[in-house]
């Protein structure tokens, strides 16, 4: 356990990378398990995409200092990410009772976390070196068309909310 945190800790302070999936990619569909304000339910990222743009934020582990800024983060900006149709979903290795808790105390019952399978994190190629079975820091912008609008890959938590935000306003704008 203590090996495992020392492993993340180190690699979270490494310097920013690219996400592998680029923008006009097509984002891999999927279905998995997720919590939203401790609930227990089934995502489909088919299913939310007929509701408008996903931002889909992939993190390495819940309640870890960065992936809980991040969390807080996004979870003071989802209102304004829901005024513009969009829906937020965090993606971790995490087990489903570690997301029923995530959702409720650090993401503030404000958007759903789900369980990203090791497949998953392949086909987003966003898997954490040395780790496989967890994910890098990268944040995805998805149209309702399954094209990815915006990548963003940094350990650091800081600019997601604002570069997923900002490409949100300009694909909303672009209608």
């Amino acid at each position: 356990m203590l090996r495992t945190a020392l492993a993340l800790s180190l690699l979270m302070s490494t310097a920013p990378a690219f996400a592998a999936l680029s923008p006009g990619a097509t984002a891999p569909d999927f279905s998995t398990q997720g919590a939203l304000a401790g609930k227990p339910f089934s995502f489909s990222l088919k299913q939310a995409l007929k509701k408008g743009p996903v931002v889909l934020y992939f993190y390495p582990k819940s309640f870890t200092t960065g992936c809980t800024i991040e969390a807080h983060d996004f979870a003071e900006a989802t209102p304004e990410f829901n005024k513009l149709g969009a829906t937020v979903i965090g993606m971790s290795g995490d087990d489903i009772d570690t997301l029923k808790r995530f959702s409720t105390e650090e993401c503030r019952n404000k958007f759903a976390v789900a369980a990203a399978s090791p497949e998953v994190i392949k086909s987003y190629d966003v898997t954490l070196p040395v780790m496989s079975s967890r994910s890098n820091r990268t944040s995805y912008v998805i149209a309702p068309n399954g094209k990815i609008v915006f990548a963003y890959t940094a350990m650091n938590p800081e600019g997601h909310v604002s570069g997923t935000l900002d490409a949100v306003k300009k694909w909303k704008g672009s209608r």
